[in-house]
């Protein structure tokens, strides 16, 4: 595959969850179904956060997704040995953006590209809160480099 078109990432990739697709996931046309690649990168989401240290129990303060784009640029077939590259880009006052990759293991083709909004957020009062200066640094120390 050409991947001449597909944007360099900004950033290296620490984070790389190898997942495992189902029978079920694929569409009628013969490959992965758009919608799988969402539930795909939502698992690495969570490995990537649980392995900062982040607690997902609907009583902490948390991220919430404010916004996702998600790119295509090569179908994926079930017999393709496939995993998720995750990184944060970007850390603002509120939110934090990741970029998200879907590839293929043995050969680095790139299956899509997304990125995610994620905002601070207070379940208990139902409102956006300030990243803290510990999840900086925890995102920093784990990205190896200063967000």
């Amino acid at each position: 595959m050409n991947n001449s078109r597909i944007p360099a990432p900004a950033f290296p990739f620490r984070h790389h969850k190898a997942v495992q697709l189902r029978f079920l996931d694929i569409d009628p046309m013969g490959h992965l179904n758009n919608a799988i690649y969402f539930q795909l990168m939502d698992t690495a989401k969570v490995d990537y956060f649980t392995a900062l240290g982040a607690v997902f129990d609907g009583k902490t303060e948390s991220l919430v997704i404010v916004n996702v784009n998600c790119s295509f640029y090569s179908p994926t077939y079930l017999s393709e040995n496939v995993e998720v590259l995750t990184t944060v880009d970007h850390i603002g006052e509120k939110s934090l953006r990741l970029e998200q990759r879907v590839v293929n293991a043995d050969n680095g083709d790139v299956k899509c590209i997304c990125h995610t909004v994620m905002a601070g957020f207070n379940p208990a009062t139902a409102t956006s809160v300030v990243i803290s200066d510990d999840w900086h640094r925890k995102i920093s120390a784990y990205e190896g480099r200063t967000l």
